[in-house]
């Protein structure tokens, strides 16, 4: 699966649907797992160094409760 779709079914899988508001809870994000230390989600990005999102910004990019391949 290409990433573009990944990104795409993640979009679908969680549209309409609000993140997790609970500190550690974890999502998934263009393959990447994505934990809350609120207020904001840490993860990886694509190049491996440490990235921080907003809730808005990783609503933006799609994310999942499952990790998709």
């Amino acid at each position: 699966m290409s990433d573009t779709t990944s990104t795409t079914a993640d979009r679908k899988l969680t549209e309409g649907t609000a993140l997790p508001t609970q500190p550690c809870s974890v999502v998934w994000s263009d393959g990447r797992a994505f934990v809350l230390e609120p207020p904001v989600w840490v993860g990886l990005d694509h190049r491996g160094r440490l990235a921080r999102l907003t809730p808005a910004a990783l609503q933006r990019q799609g994310w999942s409760h499952d990790k998709l391949s």
